[in-house]
């Protein structure tokens, strides 16, 4: 059987040939319809718009884009089943974070513009010291920031020569009993357990909060209200990079000292708020003496401090430093976790302060929150971290 390209004609062929005539002009007499032709260009350009969307791809490919890899935050052993489900997803309960939800502070020269309103007679200033039992003052406070990359804001040394460190940390009076304090990480990347440990964590407890978190600065602002001081975290260079990725903002311990200083402060004007940095990851950045001297500078010039998880407890400087003594949740069990409490307070009574580090696992935040209810009665004062810090 063979085809051909050409209908095949039967006897009536003049008939059909007169009703092909007939719909060829009722054809040419609809497209000479003004609102018939006007339809058709639409339907045209619609069309041409889906082909040409379905050819390029996604519309926002080329646009800066932040990855982060929950499943692989943190570095513990003897994970339970059912972690990584707990970092990511809320509960039928929980409201969900929507864009803006936790923008507390809009405009990031907020408070600097109700000062100078308020001295003009207009409005009340904002609170600048803190107390020792409620609210931290809100950020950025007056005279400690400067406008940043993307539009953010750098934290400076006041005129007054007030810094960061001292003005974001939470007031301390020590007792005489020994301290204990306790840094909670990767805050900002789960709304649910962000909420938990703001929430339910006492306020001595320092929160540590990740760069790449969305609405970080409503984040901030949130742990302040609730009397926590908090620190930011600066990615940093692991020895098994790059198959262990802390994210493009990365601080490299090969890279040259202004590169450096340039991703510091991408990362530095996320938000303000925050009276210091501590690492995330970095086993192979803190070894060396040239990324880590670029470091302390950078931060010494912007009037903060640096809190470690341990990894760099050979490091000094000329900065308020602490390094954490032992790591609270190495494993994800509420027994070892309880442990390694209990060798804290041991190394508190020993040497008359001990500094822990964890990570905001939920089953992390539920036993701080059960153990720190408890810290007084044993003898030990419940410190924030910055009074760990010694130059």
């Amino acid at each position: 059987m063979t085809f051909s390209r050409k209908p095949a004609y039967s006897a009536d062929a003049p008939a059909s040939g007169r009703e092909d005539g007939d719909l060829r002009a009722r054809i040419l007499a609809a497209a000479a319809n003004p609102f018939i032709g006007a339809s058709a260009a639409a339907f045209l350009f619609l069309l041409s718009l889906a082909l040409l969307v379905l050819v390029t791809g996604d519309p926002n490919k080329g646009s800066p884009l932040v990855r982060v890899a929950l499943d692989q935050i943190g570095a513990a052993k003897n994970v339970p089943p059912g972690w990584r489900e707990a970092l990511v997803g809320e509960g039928e309960q929980e409201a969900p974070l929507l864009p803006g939800a936790l923008d507390l502070s809009n405009l990031p020269f907020a408070s600097h513009a109700a000062t100078d309103d308020a001295e003009a007679g207009t409005i009340a200033a904002p609170p600048t010291v803190a107390s020792a039992d409620g609210p931290l003052p809100p950020a950025p406070i007056a005279g400690l920031y400067t406008p940043g990359p993307g539009g953010g804001s750098l934290p400076v040394i006041a005129p007054d020569g007030r810094t960061a460190a001292d003005a974001y940390a939470r007031p301390f009076t020590a007792d005489g009993r020994p301290k204990v304090a306790l840094v909670i990480g990767g805050l900002g990347l789960n709304p649910q357990t962000t909420r938990a440990a703001i929430e339910t964590l006492p306020p001595e407890i320092t929160l540590s909060f990740a760069p790449y978190s969305e609405g970080l600065q409503g984040w901030i602002d949130l742990a302040r209200s609730h009397g926590h001081e908090v620190l930011l975290e600066a990615p940093m260079e692991p020895v098994d990079y790059p198959a262990n990725d802390p994210g493009p903002y990365t601080l490299i311990a090969a890279n040259r000292p202004e590169d450096t200083v340039r991703k510091l402060e991408w990362l530095m004007s996320r938000a303000t708020g925050y009276y210091g940095l501590t690492n995330y990851l970095g086993s192979r950045f803190v070894t060396s003496d040239t990324a880590m001297t670029t470091f302390t500078l950078a931060l010494k010039a912007r009037g903060l401090a640096f809190i470690d998880d341990g990894q760099a407890s050979l490091r000094g400087g000329p900065i308020p430093r602490a390094s954490a003594d032992r790591i609270i949740d190495d494993e994800l069990a509420a027994g070892s976790i309880d442990g390694q409490l209990k060798m804290l307070e041991a190394g508190a009574a020993g040497r008359g302060q001990a500094l822990g580090s964890g990570f905001a696992y939920p089953v992390t935040i539920n036993q701080v929150r059960l153990w720190a209810a408890g810290l007084s009665g044993r003898g030990l004062q419940l410190a924030p971290a910055s009074a760990m810090a010694k130059r």
